[in-house]
C-alpha cells in the first residue's frame, strides 16, 4: 500500500509558476515509478510528467521545457515544478505511483490538487 498526498495547488497568472508537492508514505526506493496526471473539465486524465526508479523521464508534449518532475528521496517525495503557466494548465492535478509485485501491478493516487490559470 502507498498513500500519497499531494500539496501546492493554487490560483495563479498565466506566465506564473507553481511547485506541486507529492509525499509518499513509504520509501520511494520501493514505488517503481510516479508521476503527476491531471484532469481537466470534460477530459480524460492525462500523463503530466513521470519518473521512474531508473531515474527515466517522461513528460506530455504540451508541457516540455516548462515544467520539471523531481524527486527528493531522503524526504519521499516527488515534486512538479511548473513555470510559464498557460489557462490549458488548468486541471486538477493528480499524484501517482506505480508498484510492481512480481507479475502485477498496482496504481496508487492522491486525491488531488487543484491548479487554475487565470488569463
Amino acid at each position: 500500500q502507498v498513500q500519497l498526498v499531494e500539496s501546492g495547488g493554487g490560483l495563479v497568472q498565466a506566465g506564473g509558476s507553481l511547485r506541486l508537492s507529492c509525499a509518499a508514505s513509504r520509501s520511494i526506493f520501493s514505488i517503481n515509478a510516479m508521476g503527476w496526471y491531471r484532469q481537466a473539465p470534460g477530459k480524460k486524465r492525462e500523463l503530466v510528467a513521470a519518473l521512474t526508479s531508473g531515474s527515466s523521464i517522461n513528460y506530455a508534449d504540451s508541457v516540455k521545457g516548462r515544467f520539471t518532475i523531481s524527486r527528493d528521496n531522503a524526504k519521499n517525495t516527488v515534486y512538479l515544478q511548473m513555470l510559464s503557466l498557460k489557462p490549458e494548465d488548468t486541471a486538477v492535478y493528480y499524484c501517482n505511483a506505480v508498484v510492481v509485485d512480481g507479475l502485477s501491478a498496482s496504481d496508487y493516487w492522491g486525491q488531488g490538487t487543484q491548479v487554475t490559470v487565470s488569463s
